[in-house]
């Protein structure tokens, strides 16, 4: 009599959930998104229209915005304003280009703060996977650390950073504005990768286990693929985080050249033209949404693991 040992086969499909909609999903999150861009304009032209001049005022303290074209600029004005040079010298460039060129200078600080975010939260993640007591021991930290106010935290690492001297290596004023960027970065990181590590059923670790596979090989096969449509969404939010750190870097630590000094800058020259310290506000929103956007460039090379992503 002899007998068959039964061979058991494990897909993606058998750890990750059933994939989602593509096309007509994200058609529809543009249109929202693009409808919801209206909506503002037309809430924000409605209070100019009907609001009262002095805005609402209760008990001293002032509750909704003025009016004024000085205090809100009409959104077309606001527009119009992007195509005009910055000052009136000859030769001065356009307000957009400008505000751009900024932009260019901030996302690449953030883009320095992400990856190092994305090192330092996947690590902590895989530390916390392997060993529960460095899960019960970092993990509290790790949550604490973010109700920190940047604002004072950020010259500190200016002054810290700037008493390191490595041979002929200086420390620069942007690799501070880069570590507070990947501060906020590595948060979402490494609690995305944590619950997708964690993910995948007991039933599929032990069937390796039975196999003899490594934990680094179980976690490259198994827990790694598993984790992605929780890691996505949550290195989408750390790159509008990062975004968010660099710009508030920028402005407390003085960093010249970037959108958040852009922003102090012009808002110093909003009584004589209130809708010029409106472009780098624009461009810091753009900003944001081309950071979380340029996450999709990496979910399209993980395409295979992404089966309908879980929110963050």
């Amino acid at each position: 009599m002899s007998t068959q040992t039964p061979v058991v086969e494990v897909s993606a499909t058998d750890v990750l959930p059933a994939r989602g909609p593509r096309g007509g999903g994200r058609l529809r999150r543009i249109g929202i998104g693009a409808a919801s861009l209206l909506l503002v304009a037309a809430v924000w032209e409605l209070y100019k229209l009907l609001g009262p001049a002095d805005g609402l005022v209760l008990g001293g303290t002032r509750l909704l915005p003025r009016t004024s074209d000085l205090a809100m600029p009409h959104v077309t004005d606001m527009l119009v304003r992007l195509g005009e040079p910055v000052t009136r010298a000859e030769g001065s460039p356009p307000l957009w280009l400008e505000v751009a060129g900024a932009a260019g200078v901030t996302l690449g600080i953030a883009g320095v703060g992400w990856l190092v975010g994305l090192v330092v939260g996947v690590g902590l993640a895989l530390a916390m996977v392997r060993w529960r007591v460095v899960e019960f021991a970092i993990l509290p930290w790790i949550v604490l650390s973010q109700t920190v106010p940047l604002i004072a935290f950020a010259p500190l690492v200016r002054s810290w950073g700037s008493r390191i001297e490595i041979g002929a290596f200086e420390w620069q004023d942007w690799m501070s504005v880069a570590v507070i960027a990947s501060y906020l970065a590595f948060f979402p990181i490494a609690i995305g990768a944590l619950r997708g590590l964690q993910s995948p059923d007991a039933i599929h670790a032990e069937l390796l286990r039975s196999y003899a596979a490594s934990w680094w090989a179980t976690v490259v096969r198994l827990r790694f693929p598993a984790s992605v449509p929780y890691l996505l969404p949550a290195l989408r939010l750390a790159a509008a985080n990062a975004v968010v750190g660099a710009i508030v870097a920028e402005v407390s630590t003085g960093l010249r050249g970037g959108i958040g000094r852009m922003i102090v800058q012009y808002a110093g020259q909003a009584s004589g033209d209130p809708a010029k310290s409106w472009g780098p506000i624009f461009g810091a929103i753009v900003l944001g949404l081309v950071a979380a956007g340029s996450v999709a460039l990496v979910g399209g090379v993980l395409k295979d693991y992404r089966r309908g992503e879980v929110d963050a």
